[in-house]
């Protein structure tokens, strides 16, 4: 698939062998009216798609072009932001501030083509993550509710970092599609496509899961970045019975440029797993870390 709308669409519309005024009728059919200059922008890569209308058009495309479905509406970013959201997220942090390998993510993201970040208020994130009996990671399972600051926000972009340089499968995605995935020393950026377009206010939950086949990485910790302020965070790391660590610790840096330090001691439970919880969290470093026997 080509990388960007514009070739995508214009090398669809010559296999097809069609012209932009045979287009344009067979978009009338279906009650979508586009004009003939926007459908000749579109492949010449002058504008994309960003209205509701538009965004119509390019899923009914997709059926009249023989595509798979949202095979073009995935290579759009989201509608461009305007007014006073665009300016910085009170607080937000840069991923040079959270992470060492600040510029492996960057790269990833840039090959996804990133939208612009702050388009999505986090409202809760919940992560269970699974350690094998061979004190290996085996999975990181994460859920997130999203609130849109602006319309037309339509996808999230999920990035795992293995300290090991492994690169997990991507097991399993809810409540949203796989799109475009990219990975670099052990850095895995997933880019997950929403049903919809969302307008301001509205709210989106999505699914997915990190894991390995094979034996996983050895785990020690976890931690998870957050850029942005997050309204709840609740994370549980579940043990094996016959492998249970001896001491947790709950952990926090401001920044990477901040040694991480131990904010409290935690207590595994009888069901084998150990958990934080937070409320109005703030951007930083957040995580838990064991000590084996």
């Amino acid at each position: 698939m080509a990388d960007s709308f514009d070739h995508a669409l214009r090398g669809a519309i010559r296999a097809r062998g069609l012209s932009l005024e045979r287009l344009h009728v067979k978009l009338a059919e279906r009650g979508i009216h586009v004009s003939m200059a926007s459908l000749s922008n579109w492949q010449r890569g002058r504008c994309r798609p960003e209205r509701s209308q538009s965004l119509r058009a390019v899923r009914a495309l997709e059926e009249i072009l023989d595509l798979a479905p949202y095979s073009l509406a995935a290579l759009l970013g989201p509608r461009r932001p305007r007014g006073r959201w665009v300016r910085a997220v009170h607080g937000g942090l840069s991923y040079r501030d959270v992470c060492e390998v600040h510029s492996k993510v960057d790269r990833l993201l840039g090959q996804i083509h990133n939208p612009l970040d702050g388009q999505l208020r986090w409202v809760n994130c919940t992560e269970t993550v699974s350690v094998g009996a061979k004190r290996d990671e085996r999975s990181v399972r994460t859920q997130v509710v999203f609130q849109a600051r602006t319309d037309g926000v339509d996808r999230h972009i999920a990035v795992y970092y293995c300290e090991n340089d492994m690169l997990p499968d991507i097991r399993r995605t809810s409540y949203c599609r796989l799109g475009r995935v990219r990975a670099e020393g052990g850095v895995t950026a997933a880019e997950l496509l929403f049903e919809h377009p969302l307008q301001r206010g509205d709210t989106y939950m999505v699914e997915y899961e990190f894991g390995y086949s094979d034996d996983g990485p050895e785990a020690t910790f976890y931690q998870r970045w957050f850029r942005f302020p997050v309204h709840t965070y609740l994370l549980r790391v579940q043990f094996e019975p016959d492998a249970l660590p001896t001491h947790f610790h709950r952990t926090w840096q401001p920044n990477v440029s901040t040694p991480s330090a131990d904010v409290r001691e935690l207590r595994l439970s009888g069901w084998h797993s150990v958990h934080m919880a937070d409320l109005e969290v703030r951007p930083g470093v957040h995580g838990i870390r064991w000590e084996w026997d």
